[in-house]
């Protein structure tokens, strides 16, 4: 923009979970380039109207939101934020997703048409950010026409830094204390994101902090003895008994038991999966509230054992004498996504050969009936979880490295990563054992 003067700016839309600072973010580009900054909320707009304007035969008349938000702004080219774009609604009174196509669309926004001025309006200069939670609601035309950026969420350590500099100060302020007056240290921040919140972003994280901060300042106005270097007791007696308690690995000794990796919407998790064989006559059994998704990681992965047994060292009819059970806890908890497969063979060819997997390992990683160990996302957040629980090893597919490259060596130092393409591999890494 400073070479051509006249850019065609992109229209850029950020994706991520609630509360990462993506409306933040917009603001900043606004301050950074100096511009008038507008924000439109499109959570729940249904009438197409909104955007366009009212034709003037109609009572009550007005221009569309687009052009009232830049009369506002007294500016041709604002940085104009439209929220929650993947939340527009749709019904008998119009599709205001496909009036966005013109406003989002960089050749054809210069001539943009309000019904109520009858006149075509220049919005070419205006610098158009979207944000959204999910890309799967945006209809595909809209989406072409964005920029994808993706905002993911913030790991522990960021969170730490993020409370020490921002939150905290700001929480302090609100709350009419001196910055003495409440002293957290950083181990005493961890302890409140892990026991206290379950999120992606930082917005419950504030709120919690925001209840700390009450109980420090009730004590300050009441004129009460405490120690202003807080400590466990003081946030628990503040904010009541712990909510989340982060599962820990524990060794385990028994054969079938393996260790996943999930990915959920508010950061990574690690997943037992546990696998027992009984007499019976060939029957999968899976339980744990699974997604279809899973449930064909688990039968894929049978279909590949029974087929690859003889070099297993498996007796062929051992599977039709054999009933399999797959559990995967917490049962409550829906669970779906590919990136199980690796870990149910593993648990599967556990308690078939009755061998205990290797300890504080854990894996990820999608599979195929031809032997093949597929990449899956969420590396740097399943990486961190593994690392919060006390895992020292982790399995991950070949292609999946690059991904863990990317991560702070300060955030996984002293943990050991195996790569595998085959699902032989696979085997051999977890259970200790060749595969003919």
């Amino acid at each position: 923009m400073k070479l051509k003067g006249d850019m065609k700016a992109p229209i850029i839309c950020l994706v991520g979970p609630p509360g990462v600072g993506k409306t933040s973010l917009g603001k900043s580009i606004a301050t950074a380039l100096g511009r008038q900054f507008i924000r439109m909320s499109l959570g729940g707009l249904h009438d197409e109207s909104e955007i366009r304007g009212h034709r003037k035969t109609y009572i009550g008349a007005m221009p569309g939101r687009i052009l009232q938000s830049i009369k506002k702004a007294k500016s041709s080219n604002p940085v104009f934020i439209l929220d929650e774009i993947d939340k527009l609604g749709k019904d008998f009174r119009g599709d205001p997703s496909s009036a966005l196509l013109e406003v989002l669309d960089p050749e054809q926004n210069s001539t943009f048409h309000d019904n109520y001025l009858d006149l075509d309006y220049d919005l070419s200069r205006v610098l158009f950010i979207a944000t959204a939670n999910s890309l799967s609601t945006i209809q595909p035309a809209l989406l072409d026409r964005m920029e994808i950026i993706d905002v993911s969420g913030y790991s522990l350590e960021e969170k730490v830094e993020i409370s020490k500099r921002h939150l905290v100060p700001k929480q302090a302020l609100e709350h009419g204390l001196k910055s003495d007056s409440a002293i957290l240290s950083l181990s005493l921040l961890q302890f409140i994101i892990q026991k206290y919140t379950r999120e992606s972003g930082v917005r419950s994280l504030d709120r919690t902090l925001a209840g700390v901060m009450r109980s420090v300042a009730k004590k300050v106005a009441m004129s009460e003895k405490y120690n202003p270097k807080l400590v466990e007791s003081d946030v628990i007696e503040a904010l009541g008994p712990i909510m989340f308690d982060n599962e820990q690995y524990l060794k385990v000794d028994l054969p079938g038991v393996a260790v996943g990796l999930a990915w959920t919407r508010v950061g990574g998790d690690i997943l037992f999966i546990e696998a027992s064989s009984s007499k019976g006559k060939g029957k999968l059994v899976l339980t744990g509230n699974l997604g279809d998704v899973m449930k064909e990681s688990a039968t894929t992965a049978l279909s590949y054992i029974k087929a690859h047994a003889a070099s297993l060292g498996i007796d062929p009819d051992t599977f039709e004498q054999t009933d399999l059970h797959i559990h995967v806890p917490e049962g409550a908890i829906p669970k779906d996504g590919p990136s199980a497969g690796i870990t149910m063979l593993t648990a599967i060819t556990s308690a078939l050969k009755n061998k205990p997997v290797k300890p504080y390992l854990a894996m990820t990683g999608e599979i195929t009936l031809r032997g093949k160990v597929l990449p899956v996302g969420g590396i740097k957040e399943k990486v961190l979880a593994a690392r919060r629980a006390g895992i020292k090893e982790i399995m991950l597919c070949e292609d999946n490295r690059r991904h863990v490259e990317q991560i702070p060596m300060d955030y996984i130092k002293g943990m050991e990563f195996t790569y595998v393409s085959k699902m032989d591999q696979v085997i051999e890494n977890a259970l200790g054992f060749l595969v003919f």
